[in-house]
C-alpha cells in the first residue's frame, strides 16, 4: 500500500476501533432474561456485533429485519443499549498508540460508522479517544449508510482531503465495498467481529491487519 499520499486514514468504529460487543450482547440478552428465556454466552453474540440490533437480535431472537416483531423488538433493544452502551466498550488494545502514531506523522483521521448518532455522538464525547478526530459520520449524517460511499465522500469533505488520499479500516465487507466506492485504498480489520460467514479473501481489499498497529507498518511501505 503505498503510503507517499496518504493524508487521512478512517475507521469504522465497533469492531475497529472499540469493542462494543460486551454492551451490544447485553442489551440483546436483557431482552431474553426480562422474558423469562435462558441466557446466552456473550461468545454467541461477539461475531454478529458488527449487525447492530440486526445481529444481535438474530442471535437472541433468531428474527430477522422481515419479521414483524423485528421492529419493536428493536426499539426495545435501542432502549436498552442507550442505557448501558459506556458501561463495559473499551478501545481495542493497540489503537489509542495508533491514532497517536498517526497524528505524530501529520495525518488526518476520523470515524465513518453505520451507528445512528443516537448512540454515536454520546459514545465518542465520553472517550478521550476521539477527542483527536477530525470527522465523526454516523449511519444518519448524511442520507445514506455504508455500503453506499457518500459517507466516506462527507468525511473527506470535513477532513479537508481528496478521497484517493485517504485509507479506510474496517472489519465488515460493507466497509470494504463503501471504500472502494470512493475511490479510497481499503484495509479489512480481520481482528474485529467479521461475522459468522465473513471470507475476507472475498472481500477484495487492499490489505488486512490482525492487530491495529500492524496498519503502521503498511503505511511505511512505499
Amino acid at each position: 500500500m503505498a503510503a507517499s499520499d496518504t493524508q487521512a486514514v478512517l475507521f469504522d468504529l465497533d469492531g475497529t476501533l472499540i469493542d462494543s460487543a460486551p454492551d451490544l450482547g447485553a442489551a440483546a440478552d436483557q431482552m431474553r432474561t426480562d422474558r423469562g428465556l435462558a441466557s446466552i454466552p456473550l461468545e454467541r453474540y461477539r461475531p454478529m456485533a458488527g449487525s447492530g440490533a440486526r445481529g444481535m437480535l438474530g442471535v437472541a431472537f433468531g428474527i430477522t429485519p422481515d419479521s414483524p416483531e423485528f421492529v419493536p423488538l428493536r426499539e426495545e433493544f435501542f432502549l436498552n443499549y442507550e442505557a448501558r452502551m459506556l458501561r463495559n466498550t473499551q478501545v481495542f488494545e493497540g489503537v489509542a498508540e495508533l491514532v497517536e502514531a498517526l497524528r505524530a506523522r501529520g495525518l488526518r483521521w476520523g470515524v465513518v460508522t453505520n451507528k445512528s448518532v443516537r448512540f454515536t455522538g454520546p459514545l465518542t464525547r465520553s472517550m478521550p479517544l476521539f477527542d483527536t478526530a477530525r470527522a465523526i459520520i454516523s449511519g444518519d449524517t448524511t442520507p445514506y449508510a455504508k455500503p453506499h460511499p457518500e459517507p466516506l465522500f462527507e468525511a473527506a469533505r470535513q477532513l479537508g482531503v481528496p478521497p484517493t488520499s485517504c485509507v479506510y479500516v474496517g472489519d465488515d465487507e460493507r466497509d470494504i465495498l463503501a471504500g472502494r466506492a470512493a475511490g479510497m485504498r481499503t484495509v479489512a480489520a480481520t481482528y474485529g467481529y467479521m461475522g459468522e460467514q465473513a471470507e475476507v479473501a472475498r472481500w477484495d481489499a487492499d490489505a488486512a491487519i490482525s492487530s491495529p498497529l500492524q496498519l503502521l507498518q503498511l503505511l511505511k511501505q512505499a
